[in-house]
């Protein structure tokens, strides 16, 4: 890739409102689709990867033969967890509301703190375990409300916490690969794992992948362009140039949106609790990645 001290083509602050704006979209696209969430998370990553192979293999080709097999190998487990995120997610707005979902699948960072600290043995600073348990006051607040709504929006929170644990899988295999590996070559191993994942997880179970309607089409070409590529690849692009942390903070925005559209679209309007819970748990996450900041580099100084 050119110098990484090379002036970016957009304003990467601008680009993360874009990426917030276009991630917003994915919980209301995939609770109006009438596909199962397999499919739907198999979609959205096949026409991700065609949509990008394209772009990879003309611009990206040195990337990709230059890649060691442990870097191949290391992309297609996080292309596996990433797999299991999505699925487990979608299953998860179709049982509980989208405000308890979204919120709790956004806990990701403290499970990526956790998991630094089990297997790249990194400091936790003191401060930023009290942010960790006021997420954990927010979800059980949340996780309680839906428990007495019913035991299957209880079951949709375990879901998206689940879901949280495997995109921070995803997010700590990336991080370790990002130091020295470009990002067309990691993407398209990452991407392409992740759908040949889901789509044979798919044909396994027997799930069909058609007939569906038009407007099924159009949801998964949406979430490919607008919430992966315009949304988490823009995000990967963004840490070139700006701290993760600034990152993770500005994501706390795709809740907000999401709890905004599908109360304009589908009048699914927050309860009091889940309103409570979720403000816990934004001051928690707020909290945590204001302290983890202090200790976090930008990827501008490295050679990615």
């Amino acid at each position: 890739m050119s110098d990484t001290t090379t002036k970016p083509w957009i304003n990467p602050y601008l680009a993360i409102l874009v990426g917030v704006f276009a991630v917003s979209f994915s919980s209301i696209l995939v609770r109006v689709c009438t596909a199962p969430p397999l499919v739907i998370a198999a979609y959205r990553l096949i026409f991700t990867f065609c949509f990008l192979a394209p772009f990879t293999l003309w611009g990206g080709a040195p990337a990709l033969r230059g890649m060691t097999s442990r870097q191949v190998w290391l992309s297609a487990a996080s292309g596996v967890f990433l797999a299991l995120h999505f699925v487990t997610w979608f299953i998860s707005l179709k049982y509980t509301s989208i405000a308890s979902s979204v919120v709790l699948v956004t806990t990701q960072p403290l499970f990526v703190v956790l998991g630094s600290w089990i297997f790249f043995k990194e400091r936790v600073p003191r401060k930023a375990l009290y942010g960790c348990f006021l997420a954990f006051v927010g979800s059980v607040v949340i996780g309680a409300t839906d428990f007495q709504v019913g035991e299957r929006a209880f079951v949709g929170d375990l879901l998206a916490l689940f879901a949280a644990v495997m995109v921070s899988g995803y997010l700590l295999i990336g991080r370790r690969l990002r130091h020295g590996l470009p990002l067309t070559g990691y993407t398209f191993v990452t991407y392409g794992a992740s759908a040949i994942t889901l789509s044979a997880a798919a044909a396994t179970g027997g799930v069909p992948f058609y007939p569906y309607p038009g407007q099924d089409w159009l949801i998964f070409v949406a979430l490919a362009l607008v919430c992966t590529i315009l949304g988490h690849t823009v995000f990967n692009w963004v840490l070139r140039y700006v701290q993760a942390s600034v990152v993770s903070v500005s994501i706390l925005g795709e809740p907000l949106g999401a709890i905004l559209w599908a109360a304009v679209f589908l009048g699914e309007n927050p309860t009091v609790r889940q309103t409570i819970g979720g403000t816990i748990i934004f001051a928690g996450l707020f909290l945590f990645t204001r302290v983890t900041a202090k200790t976090d580099k930008p990827l501008a100084t490295e050679k990615i």
